[in-house]
């Protein structure tokens, strides 16, 4: 039954894809309203930015609107729109710094920009949040560049290892042999890492 209606979904995302291709503009507002939530929250996870992961996933869903005529197979629309994604986050890390800043960046400022949108809204819990993910911050910075979008795909996005093959344009061996490589580091700090795999499930 699950199979059937993931087929059903796909079939009627290709479908919008097609129009969207046509030039209706309905289609691909139906398009941003399926992928925005998961687009947010991949931008989120690399800005820890309410405020930037807004503006940068609105610029996203834009640049994928200007260049959808150059999606040669609209099955593979959502690979297509998590490539410019990462380019997205990339280019915006890199132009600011960004990086930088994420390691020297408190508590207190996380908690004034970041609001931890998609995290809950609990007040009470605020801080406590603010240094979970401060501490995931930390964790994902103790990787190089490719182990660290590896990690990121595959544990808070969710995404499979073809699909993550696909979305960086590199082979599956490639991505498995980052992804082992970003786990033995993670897995010094066994006891976090469990608590973080929990906080995503």
């Amino acid at each position: 039954m699950a199979a059937e209606e993931n087929k059903n979904i796909s079939l009627k995302i290709t479908e919008l894809v097609d129009k969207a291709r046509e030039g209706n503009r309905w289609s691909f507002q139906e398009l941003v309203s399926i992928y925005q939530e998961d687009i947010y929250r991949f931008v989120y996870y690399r800005t820890f930015s309410q405020m930037d992961a807004e503006d940068i996933t609105q610029e996203i869903f834009v640049q994928a609107y200007r260049k959808i005529n150059s999606l040669n197979d609209s099955r593979k629309f959502r690979s297509w729109l998590y490539s410019i994604a990462v380019n997205r986050c990339n280019d915006f890390l890199r132009k600011k710094r960004y990086l930088t800043l994420l390691r020297i960046r408190s508590a207190q400022e996380q908690e004034l920009t970041g609001e931890n949108r998609g995290m809950g809204k609990d007040d009470n819990g605020s801080m406590e949040k603010a240094e979970f993910w401060k501490k995931v911050r930390s964790l994902v910075n103790k990787l190089s560049t490719m182990e660290r979008e590896v990690f990121t795909l595959r544990f808070m996005d969710h995404r499979n290892i073809n699909e993550i093959a696909t979305i960086l344009d590199k082979s599956e061996s490639t991505v498995k042999t980052h992804l082992y490589r970003a786990l033995n580091k993670v897995r010094k700090d066994s006891g976090f890492f469990q608590e973080f795999r929990e906080s995503l499930s």
